[in-house]
């Protein structure tokens, strides 16, 4: 379980875990049209919807499994298991930001273009990640230049 609540955090999560189909690009169609714009903001929701879904099953697990132990070791992995959840949720809500943000870039029309060079960012790229916003060209770029800079 854990592994599938990471996957969902760092975006691996998959449209086919959404219930959502692939989308089938006709020939001559033209990028971010109204239909493949469409078929993101549902992914996007459906994300969204199933993130927030998790958000409420953890509250009511804590609120639930909340005890006050009288032993100091029960009482302790209680507080890392909720530390540990309490942290998940921090970075799903961050990502269910990162949805908002895509889904009002889809409202300006700006979805799915590179922020840095504004080039194509891709359909199979969108919906492996959603919630991109550079093209794997300049995410590569980021990634060396990151790495630089640390290493």
């Amino acid at each position: 379980m854990a592994n599938k609540q990471q996957s969902k955090v760092h975006g691996s999560s998959t449209i086919g875990s959404l219930g959502i189909t692939p989308y089938e690009a006709k020939e001559g169609e033209e990028y971010m049209n109204e239909q493949q714009l469409e078929h993101f903001r549902q992914i996007l929701i459906a994300w969204k919807k199933e993130l927030m879904e998790e958000v409420d099953r953890t509250l009511h697990h804590m609120q639930d499994e909340a005890a006050n132990f009288p032993d100091p070791n029960d009482r302790a992995t209680q507080e890392s298991e909720f530390t540990i959840e309490l942290r998940t949720r921090d970075r799903e809500r961050k990502l269910i930001k990162k949805i908002d943000e895509s889904l009002a870039l889809i409202e300006s029309g700006d979805y799915g273009f590179c922020e840095q060079c504004g080039e194509e960012i891709g359909i199979r790229r969108l919906e492996a990640r959603p919630t991109a916003t550079l093209c794997i060209e300049c995410k590569t770029l980021d990634e060396i230049r990151e790495k630089h800079r640390v290493g």
